[in-house]
């Protein structure tokens, strides 16, 4: 069986920032692309808010330099993703869905969090041409255009009031005939003019040519009175949620309700030794790109230290 001094699980910028930095101190890093190489970011278009970019970067292109960048530093990047681990003890035993198997010194978790979608064909179609699951990330592409956010929790919430600050019409589209969002947040929702909350609404669909023009909406769906219409937006935001890509290593590191994985502090430490969690897996704030490479680095640097321990260094 294969052993190394260092496995990272994950290719979003977190597992690839922690393989560029990990590789330039010369442990050798075995990084395991997943099932979504190059990570949630590779699901959207042009990346603006990215440093070092003035004029916005291609999400594939960002990710391939990533890549390049890790495998010119002595990354192994392999393809597959792990099944089931064993971090009772070190070595760490993970098994993968090629079925190899490995043992390591130190991991990075860095496997994100997938967004929770309708599950509506049309979100694929239209997937980076008009839907989106951050309003962060792509909002500045629908200035003073009409949007709709579909959820009615405090992400949502969020979502269409950050929104309102750069579209000219926000739908915010739910499900219920009220909003589960704390109270400050409703107050916060239903006092802005620039959005309009559509209550006991369900999307059935979407369309347009080139890229979104408009939803398929339901109100009241299954009662007397239910109503079919066309709601003409450009642009389709999915806000109810993530599900943190953790379930493979539950039984042996802290999770909270959702599945984060909880950390010691503002580092990304676990609590079993050698064992670390970056980007988006252990974090439910933020979900940014730049944030998830900064605990990549972060997760390498402190895997060196720890490996250095055991070498006696």
């Amino acid at each position: 069986m294969q052993h190394h001094q260092l496995v990272i699980l994950g290719s979003g910028p977190a597992g690839y920032t922690a393989a560029i930095y990990a590789g330039r101190a010369g442990l050798s890093p075995v990084l395991y692309e997943g099932l979504q190489p190059g990570g949630q970011l590779t699901t959207t278009t042009e990346v603006e808010n990215y440093p070092g970019f003035a004029e916005g970067i291609d999400a594939n292109e960002l990710m391939d330099a990533m890549r390049q960048q890790a495998v010119r530093f002595g990354a192994d990047i392999r393809q597959a993703a792990a099944v089931r681990s064993d971090l009772s003890a070190r070595p760490y035993h993970l098994w993968f869905d090629d079925s190899s198997e490995l043992t390591c010194d130190a991991l990075i978790i860095a496997t994100g969090a997938t967004a929770k979608y309708l599950g509506l064909a049309d979100e694929d179609k239209y997937r980076g041409s008009g839907v989106s699951a951050c309003a962060t990330c792509d909002g500045f592409f629908y200035r003073n255009k009409t949007v709709a956010v579909v959820g009615g929790g405090d992400t949502a919430c969020e979502e269409a009031t950050y929104l309102a600050g750069l579209a000219a019409k926000v739908y915010l589209i739910v499900r219920k005939p009220f909003l589960r969002a704390s109270q400050i947040m409703q107050e916060r929702v239903l006092a802005n003019t620039k959005i309009d909350v559509l209550f006991e609404h369900n999307t059935e669909g979407l369309y347009g040519t080139d890229g979104v023009e408009g939803a398929h909406v339901v109100h009241r769906k299954g009662e007397a009175d239910e109503r079919h219409y066309d709601l003409p937006i450009d642009g389709f935001f999915l806000a109810i949620g993530h599900k943190p890509n953790s379930d493979v290593f539950k039984p042996w590191v802290q999770t909270d309700a959702t599945g984060y994985i909880i950390t010691e502090g503002s580092s990304p430490r676990t609590g079993l030794p050698g064992v670390y969690a970056a980007g988006d897996v252990a974090d439910p704030h933020y979900r940014q790109a730049i944030v998830a490479a900064g605990s990549g680095a972060k997760a390498a640097i402190e895997a060196e230290k720890y490996l250095g321990t055991l070498a006696g260094k």
